[in-house]
This record gives structure tokens, C-alpha cells and sequence, in this order.
């Protein structure tokens, strides 16, 4: 593993054979849904699927039914609506608690996160309560995003680690796999994002509750088929709550 943010033992240690549930957050991603699936219990063939889908108008969700009625593996959370990204990740968190899984992955149903690096992520658990696909430590990168999405990405991490004091390179990637005992003592319910800085949020609530960070490399691809959900407007707001955020952190307010 290169690149650890943090060392030292974690609280518990965790079982020869840990119990993993995998969260997929879709929005109209049919076409990548099956094949995703498939790739990542190619890495690791005893994980839980969990999709959790905001009512895709592409037939997403009838899909995820469809494969789970085959196999017992995988399950489906269906919601209304699209409620976003950040309360999807906490919808999962919380089914992960609930039905006493060990470890909680998840990673982008869009094939942007590979699924080649569940071992080393998986690996890094044993020495950390959360494990960062990093794209911004030694081996790690971006393929073919344009200079402005590199500029927008690179500054905000810089400001997540000055504003929070943030240990690690890469605090707004969605790869991460957590240690489900140490989630429970996060308090999520004081978690205000719920666009695209709730990975950095998320991460932050997580450090203040005692968690030890690690990053492993990974090249962030682009997504395989339909469309980017990238919203500028959703930037903006994001960027405009991590920078409240992190001054009250900065001033001693967030305790």
C-alpha cells in the first residue's frame, strides 16, 4: 500500500472473513449497472450489493430487482426520488449498521471508480478505520478530465486540508471503505451537506470521531456510458458550504 495518511492500530480488530456490503448510488445508470456488478464481485466474490436507486426514469431500479430476485447477494433500496448523493451514502451506512455488516465500500455505479482495487482497499482496512481511493497520492491520477475540473479539484482539497486540517491528499473522492463499528459512533445526524461536499463532511465527522485515515492510488476513469451528473451550480453551493464549514471548525464552533 503507498501512501497511508495516518498509521497506528485502529479501536477493533476485524474478523478473518469480514463481513463487506458494497453501496452503489444510481441515477439512470442501466447500461453500467450489470456489468459493474459483475466486475466487482470478480474482486470480491462473498461482498453484499446494496443499489440504492432514486426511482431512475431509465428503468435502473426495475433492472437492480431484476438481478437481485436472482441473486441473494445483492439488495435494492428503493427512494422516491433523486434525494442526492450524500443522504444516499448515509442510507447505506445505516443498512450496513443495521444488518451488522463489517465493512462498508462504495464507489460510483459509473465505473469511474475501478472496481481492480477493492483488494487494496479491502488490504488497508486490517491498519485503518477508513481506506481513501486516492487520485492525488503518488500512482494515482485522473484520465482525460478537462483542466478546469483538475484546477476546481486540486483547490478544493487544498482548502478541505488547510481549513479542516485534513490529513489526507484526496478528501472529495466517493472511493472509500469504512470500518461499520467505527461509523457507528459518527454523528451523522450533524452532517449538513448533501451535494458534493458531503464526501468531504462526511470525512471530516469521521476524523473528529477518532477514525484513522489511509489512501491507496487509483486513476479516476471516465464513466463508461450515459451521462455526467456533474453540476456547476452544485459546485458553487458545495464549495460556499465547506468554506462555512471549515471556518467554523477554524474558530472552535463545530464541537
Amino acid at each position: 500500500m503507498q501512501g497511508p495518511s495516518e498509521n497506528g492500530a485502529t479501536n477493533s480488530s476485524l474478523p478473518a472473513s469480514p463481513r463487506l456490503l458494497v453501496s452503489l448510488a444510481t441515477y439512470n445508470e442501466h447500461d453500467n449497472l450489470g456489468p459493474l456488478i459483475a466486475a466487482i464481485h470478480e474482486q470480491a466474490a462473498n461482498a453484499d450489493i446494496l443499489v440504492i436507486d432514486d426511482n431512475s426514469p431509465d428503468g435502473t431500479g426495475r433492472l437492480a430487482d431484476e438481478l437481485a430476485s436472482k441473486d441473494s447477494r445483492i439488495h435494492v433500496l428503493h427512494r422516491p426520488g433523486k434525494l442526492g448523493l450524500g443522504t444516499a451514502t448515509l442510507a447505506g451506512m445505516r443498512y450496513a449498521i443495521d444488518h451488522h455488516y463489517d465493512l462498508f465500500l462504495n464507489l460510483d455505479a459509473d465505473f469511474s471508480h475501478p472496481p481492480r482495487y477493492i483488494p487494496h482497499l479491502l488490504e488497508g482496512m486490517k491498519d485503518h478505520d477508513i481506506m481513501i481511493g486516492s487520485r492525488y497520492i503518488k500512482g494515482g491520477g485522473t484520465m482525460n478530465w478537462p483542466l478546469t475540473r483538475r484546477i476546481i479539484s486540486r483547490s478544493v482539497n487544498v482548502m478541505v486540508r488547510f481549513l479542516f486540517r485534513m490529513p489526507v491528499k484526496d478528501a472529495s473522492g466517493a472511493y472509500r471503505c469504512f470500518r461499520v463499528e467505527k461509523l457507528k459512533q459518527v454523528p451523522t445526524d450533524r452532517i449538513r451537506s448533501r451535494g458534493y461536499s458531503f464526501q468531504q463532511e462526511m470525512l471530516y465527522r469521521c476524523r473528529r470521531a477518532g477514525c484513522t485515515l489511509g489512501e491507496y492510488p487509483i486513476i479516476f476513469e471516465n464513466r463508461r456510458a450515459g451521462a455526467s451528473k456533474v453540476n456547476m451550480k452544485e459546485a458553487v453551493r458545495s464549495i460556499s458550504m465547506l468554506m462555512w464549514l471549515g471556518m467554523r471548525a477554524r474558530l472552535g464552533f463545530d464541537r
